[in-house]
């Protein structure tokens, strides 16, 4: 009977692990309000990116502000390769970066360990 018992919170533990890692969970999305001077969103860094998917609309200037929260050295940069932003983001200091909205597409921002990861929608 403990061989069972075992057996079964072992399957249990080795199913969690793959849910964790290869599950998919819900993703925080926040469309921005454009008007006419631009458009911007807050974005806290706390074991993560909250929202982690922005949709901008093409065309209108946009602001992203970072307010890190969370210690850790992972999260004290924010990468934005495909425009080539490497920002480091003081912790509780609101930092803001301008994104070039003028091409439509999905690009990707992390962390400067490449482990947490965001989504920037432009269209």
């Amino acid at each position: 009977m403990l061989k069972i018992s075992v057996l079964i919170v072992g399957l249990a533990i080795i199913g969690f692990i793959f849910w964790w890692f290869f599950g998919k969970h819900a993703v925080a999305t926040e469309t921005a309000v454009a008007t006419q001077t631009g458009q911007s969103v807050d974005v806290e860094v706390n074991g993560g990116y909250s929202p982690e998917k922005i949709v901008l609309k093409q065309g209108v200037p946009a602001t992203l502000t970072f307010t890190r929260k969370d210690a850790s050295s992972c999260l004290d940069r924010v990468v934005f390769s495909d425009f080539g932003i490497n920002q480091e983001l003081p912790k509780d200091q609101p930092q803001t970066i301008q994104i070039d909205t003028s091409h439509a597409g999905q690009y990707e921002w992390a962390c400067g360990m490449d482990m947490f990861h965001g989504s920037l929608v432009i269209k």
